[in-house]
C-alpha cells in the first residue's frame, strides 16, 4: 500500500486499493478544515482519477478519530482581508467550483462522514453518490452564529429538505447525528463502528461487476447498521414545521415564543433564546436564500452564494463573529444591528444584488465544469 502526498505539507492524501481511489484529508489538528491548497489539490486529484479507467470510484474520509472536516480555514480568511488579502475572493471561487463538480462526478463518489461534518465538509459531501455517517456523526450548518450564511450549496440542499427542516436547521445552526441526519435526507446510510472500521480493507476486497456503483451501494448497504433509535428531529417535527415554515424571522420567533404545547414549550423556549444569539441580519439573509434558492439551479445557487459572501465582508458581521468566537475567543459578537426587528429589507437586499454581468461573474462558467 502506497500512500501518495499531494502536497509538500501532505495534508490530502491519496492512495489506490483494488480500483478505488481513498482520499484522506489530512489535517487533523485542524479537524481536517479545508486550506485553499487542500482545495486545489482535492479539484485535481479528482480530475485525475476520473481520467484513469484503473479508478472505478472514490472514497472521501478525514483523518482522526473527530472530524470528517469541519469546514473551511476562516482564521486565514480573516487575515487575508483585514490584509488587504485576495484569500476570501479565491478560496470561494475555488471551493464553489469544487463542490459542483462533486454533483455530477462521473464515477461513484463515496464520502464517509463519521466526525464533525460541517459548513465546507457538508459540501463536498452532499454531492456525493453515497453520504455515510456513523456514530461519531455531528453535522451542522453553524455559520450564522458567526455571522455569515449557510453556503457550499445550502441554497440548494437545504432548501429541498422535507418540510422546514432546511429552515431550522440553518437558522438554528444546531448539530445532528447519524439517524437524523438519514431522517433529514443529508444522509444515505448509517455504518456501525465495527464496519467503519474494516471500511478500507473490505472495500480492498470487493469483486467488482460492470456497474462500479450498483457494487459500491449494495456492498454499503448490507453493512448498514440496524435497529436505529428514533431520530430526535422527527418528534419535533410537526414543531419544526409549524414555527419555520412562517415567512421572516420575526415571525419563526413569535410563534416560538407563543408555543405552549407541553411536547414542544421547552424545545421552543430554548431554540428562540438560542437564535436571538445568532446575527440578526444573516438570519434574515439566510432565510431569503433559503426560499430564493429553493427554485433556483445549483449552478445558479453557488453564484448568488458567491455574491453573498462578498457582501458579508464588507457588511461587517462575518468579521466580528470570526473575531469573537476564533481570534479573541470571548464568545460576545457584537452584532450590527443588534436586534431582528431593525434589520430592514435594504439591508437584506444588499446580499442579493448584482455585481456582475452574467458572463462577468467569477463562476460564470460553472455548467461547463
Amino acid at each position: 500500500m502506497k500512500l501518495a502526498p499531494t502536497g509538500s505539507t501532505m495534508e490530502v492524501l491519496s492512495e489506490i486499493r483494488n480500483h478505488i481511489a481513498f482520499i484522506t484529508l489530512n489535517r487533523p489538528d485542524a479537524l481536517n478544515a479545508l486550506s485553499l491548497d487542500m482545495i486545489v489539490q482535492l479539484r485535481r486529484l479528482l480530475s485525475d482519477h476520473a481520467a484513469d479507467p484503473e479508478v472505478r470510484a472514490v472514497l472521501l474520509r478525514g483523518a482522526g478519530d473527530k472530524a470528517f472536516c469541519a469546514g473551511g480555514d476562516l482564521r486565514a480568511m480573516y487575515q487575508s482581508f483585514k490584509s488587504s488579502g485576495s484569500l476570501h475572493r479565491e478560496f470561494f471561487v475555488a471551493e464553489y467550483a469544487l463542490d459542483y463538480l462533486l454533483y455530477s462526478y462521473p464515477k461513484p463518489y463515496v464520502v464517509l462522514m463519521d466526525g464533525i461534518t460541517m459548513g465546507g465538509g457538508m459540501g463536498i459531501a452532499q454531492g456525493s453518490t453515497l453520504r455515510v455517517v456513523g456514530d461519531r456523526t455531528r453535522i451542522a450548518m453553524p455559520e450564522v452564529a458567526i455571522g455569515f450564511f449557510p453556503d457550499v450549496g445550502a441554497s440548494y440542499f437545504l432548501s429541498r429538505l422535507p418540510g422546514a427542516l432546511g429552515a431550522y436547521l440553518a437558522l438554528t445552526g444546531v448539530q445532528i447525528r447519524g439517524a437524523d441526519a438519514l431522517y433529514s435526507q443529508l444522509a444515505d446510510v448509517y455504518l456501525p463502528p465495527a464496519a467503519i472500521a474494516s471500511l478500507t480493507d473490505d472495500l480492498a476486497a470487493l469483486d467488482w461487476s460492470d456497474d462500479p456503483t450498483a457494487d459500491l451501494r449494495r456492498f454499503i448497504r448490507a453493512n448498514a447498521a440496524q435497529g436505529l433509535p428514533a431520530p430526535t428531529l422527527s418528534v419535533l417535527r410537526p414543531g419544526i414545521d409549524d414555527h419555520f415554515s412562517r415567512p421572516t424571522v420575526p415571525a419563526i420567533l413569535a410563534s416560538l415564543e407563543a408555543e405552549t404545547r407541553g411536547e414542544y414549550a421547552d424545545w421552543a423556549g430554548q431554540t428562540a433564546k438560542l437564535m436571538h444569539s445568532r446575527s440578526p441580519t444573516m438570519q434574515s439573509v439566510t432565510l431569503r436564500q433559503l426560499q430564493r434558492g429553493k427554485d433556483m439551479s445549483l449552478a445558479a445557487c453557488f453564484r448568488m452564494e458567491f455574491a453573498m459572501a462578498q457582501q458579508c465582508f464588507e457588511q461587517g458581521d462575518f468579521l466580528e463573529g470570526v473575531r469573537a468566537l476564533i481570534i479573541d475567543k470571548d464568545n460576545s459578537p457584537h452584532w450590527t444591528p443588534s436586534r431582528i426587528e431593525d434589520v430592514t429589507d435594504a439591508m437584506v437586499d444588499a446580499f442579493f444584488s448584482h455585481r456582475w454581468t452574467t458572463a462577468a461573474h467569477p463562476l460564470a462558467t460553472l455548467e461547463g465544469i
